[in-house]
């Protein structure tokens, strides 16, 4: 489901007609929360340090003014720039672009990992006004000395703290070095409160606005949050192809912690004859997008993925998220349900716990502020039912007894040592 705003409104009514005229022809509504927070200060050209989730309209928030600005501008090199952290997000944002731009006479590009270097010498050879990039990729061009990023006037970091996760730093910082003209930078992230990120906003942003609409406690009222005990990882299996058989759903985003597992699944998958299919880093640009395109025409219904999927992704349709392992972090925790209940829509997301997994669910649990709903499958009831105790904070309580027996143990040892040294 695409963002909706209203063409007609006042809000947009200092955009050029060319901008007006694509927003109304796409038939959107009314503007979301960030777009109007965001469009005065970016015309004005205020530095911007905005959280919005995805799926709230912020890639029309950040496209619609910079396009405003750079009609204005002279020709023949690339005056704007978004960085994304997946090739994914950067075909996406390249795509509603070109929605926007369509009466302008602005050209796009994209430049992205996964496909041959010299592949793209029509964006080195003749760029563009508008530039979509993966930070990789185009630090190797700059690196190899192919594309002028001097005249870039517009910097837009779209989900910086997954850029930031990704291991970006250096690129971004790098990349940022070589747009010397520039004179507005915007950062777009889920959340702010994160000591990296702002530590980068610090860096690369001038006295900017800064403009958190989500913020990491969020209760996500459109998603039901729930979890599953299971008693170890054969249970697991056993509970996830009956919810991919049983839960009512278009299309289920499934979850995993390591590229090994979601091929462990796969295999699992075909086992079962459960039409799915896989996305990690090893799987390159034409298996990405043969997947994605599958997806989008209801060719298959599920999809199985590391963190790589986390964010950028909008398929719509996607309505239940599983997680077969539980994140290692409250902010990939947000990162993966939040591919599900957006732009006003339903979802559910479900994750399954075995014992180890049990603290991590709690410290999340209490870094959300909020209680997983628990649920059962009456045909798939395990023998793990959770801790028996529990303490303050929500974690399992230890048994005295390990703990006592692991003193006593401890104590052994050190006196055996002490007398071997006596020896």
């Amino acid at each position: 489901m695409q963002p909706t705003f209203l063409g007609d409104t006042i809000l947009f009514s200092e955009l050029d007609d060319s901008l007006i005229q694509a927003i109304t022809e796409a038939g959107f509504e009314s503007p979301t929360e960030v777009q109007e927070a965001t469009l005065e200060p970016a015309l004005d050209g205020d530095d911007l340090f905005v959280s919005a989730e995805t799926g709230s309209g912020k890639t029309a928030a950040y496209l619609l003014p910079t396009f405003d600005q750079l009609m204005t501008e002279e020709a023949g090199e690339i005056l704007g720039l978004v960085l994304v952290p997946t090739r994914e997000l950067a075909q996406q944002v390249l795509k509603q672009a070109k929605q926007l731009a369509r009466f302008t006479p602005l050209k796009l590009g994209h430049i992205g990992g996964g496909t041959d270097i010299h592949k793209q010498t029509d964006i080195i050879k003749n760029p563009p006004h508008f530039l979509v990039a993966t930070p990789g990729r185009l630090s190797e061009l700059l690196a190899r000395g192919l594309l002028v990023l001097s005249f870039v006037e517009i910097l837009i970091l779209d989900e910086a703290d997954r850029l930031l996760d990704m291991g970006f730093s250096d690129e971004i910082l790098m990349i940022a070095e070589h747009c010397q003209r520039r004179r507005q930078t915007q950062l777009f992230s889920a959340t702010l409160a994160n000591k990296a990120l702002r530590g980068l906003a610090d860096q690369l942003l001038t006295e900017p606005n800064v403009i958190e609409l989500n913020q990491t406690s969020d209760t996500h009222a459109s998603i039901e949050q729930q979890v599953i005990f299971a008693d170890d990882k054969a249970h697991k299996f056993q509970l996830l192809c009956w919810l991919l058989k049983n839960e009512p759903y278009r299309h289920c985003l499934v979850f995993c912690n390591s590229k090994d597992q979601v091929d462990q699944l796969y295999r699992v998958m075909q086992q079962q004859e459960i039409s799915a299919g896989i996305l990690h880093g090893d799987r390159d640009q034409k298996q990405r997008n043969l997947v994605m395109s599958k997806l989008r025409r209801d060719e298959l219904k599920v999809m199985i993925a590391t963190d790589i999927a986390a964010r950028g992704l909008d398929i719509e349709g996607m309505d239940l998220v599983i997680n077969f392992e539980m994140p290692r972090r409250g902010e990939l925790y947000v990162h993966r349900i939040g591919r599900t209940g957006r732009a006003g829509e339903k979802g559910v997301a479900i994750t399954l716990i075995s014992a180890p997994e049990f603290n991590l669910m709690a410290g999340i649990e209490r870094f959300l502020k909020q209680t997983f709903k628990r649920r059962k499958i009456k045909q798939l009831i395990g023998h793990y039912k959770g801790p028996k105790k529990l303490k303050a904070s929500g974690k399992a309580a230890g048994s005295k007894k390990k703990k006592n027996k692991k003193k006593a143990e401890k104590g052994g040892s050190s006196k055996k040592k002490a007398a071997k040294r006596k020896s």
